[in-house]
């Protein structure tokens, strides 16, 4: 099996700079493999919009809040359309237009499971579960756990879609290292109870949306992760499990590329060249 000393990062390094070069892209890369301690970073630390990427650590303390008794995860909440801004309390809602999921629309006014609310904002990214469960946990505990698991830079201020918020650049910002950690703490089982840790990968498993780093891995991998896309921002952070060995972390943080399906293709493509370099080469 590979191990750090047995992998040319600097090749990697320079493959993953001319690709950026090529697009006039930011793109930042955090790899952790947990079969051989292996890493490789590149520009781990550009921070950017986090995107849809930040409702992992909503989910991780939605968990962390049901580990303690504050609610059960088959509790039901009613599915509203009214939040209020972090700048002034003012109302706003969210626009189906801009959401990847209509279909909880369709529930406003009904109650939902925390479990499926949950399930909803990670495998099809629904905003709308999203700011459900943000104004059930609150986004400084979201923070306070985030800090609790040495998570410093990543950032998740607010909900989906505050548009006060958006204008004074109060964002949910992160980059690859940090998203990297989040995903690990999950993995390693520290970031709720080891039930929980196993609960949340299982949703992140049933992730829909599998054009970014799933796309670069050959068939049959499993895959838990979280995308996330906004303008020209496309993320991914996964999880891969390769067969008969330990799981590997890598996150891909792009910004500047205007064409989402280019950006989806070149995370694929840098998923294919670690995959390459550390799992099967020999």
């Amino acid at each position: 099996m590979l191990t750090s000393s047995t992998v040319d990062s600097s090749a990697l390094h320079r493959s993953i700079q001319h690709l950026a070069d090529s697009l006039h892209a930011e793109i930042g890369v955090a790899f952790y493999d947990l079969e051989t301690s292996a890493s490789f970073n590149f520009n781990e630390r550009l921070m950017l919009h986090a995107a849809s990427t930040m409702k992992v650590p909503v989910m991780i303390e939605v968990f962390r809040q049901a580990d303690v008794g504050k609610f059960k995860l088959d509790d039901s909440l009613l599915v509203k359309n009214e939040f209020e801004s972090i700048v002034d309390g003012s109302p706003y809602s969210m626009d189906i237009g801009e959401d990847s999921d209509e279909s909880i629309y369709k529930q406003i006014g009904r109650r939902m499971t925390i479990r499926q609310l949950v399930e909803q904002m990670i495998t099809v990214s629904s905003n709308l579960a999203t700011n459900i469960l943000i104004e059930l946990v609150d986004a400084k505990n979201v923070m306070a756990t985030l800090h609790s698991l040495g998570i410093k830079n990543m950032q998740v201020l607010r909900g989906v879609e505050d548009g006060k918020a958006y204008e004074r650049g109060l964002n949910n910002r992160t980059d690859a290292y940090d998203l990297m950690l989040t995903m690990k703490a999950i993995v390693e089982k520290r970031a709720a109870s080891p039930a929980a840790g196993d609960g949340m990968l299982e949703i992140l498993k049933r992730q829909k949306f599998l054009d970014k780093i799933p796309a670069g891995l050959p068939e049959g991998i499993v895959v838990a992760n979280k995308t996330g896309d906004i303008t020209n921002i496309d993320h991914d952070a996964a999880v891969v499990f390769p067969p008969n060995r330990k799981s590997y972390i890598l996150v891909v943080l792009t910004h500047t590329i205007e064409d989402h399906k280019v950006a989806s293709q070149t995370i694929a493509r840098i998923s294919k060249m670690l995959w390459q370099e550390y799992v099967a080469a020999k």
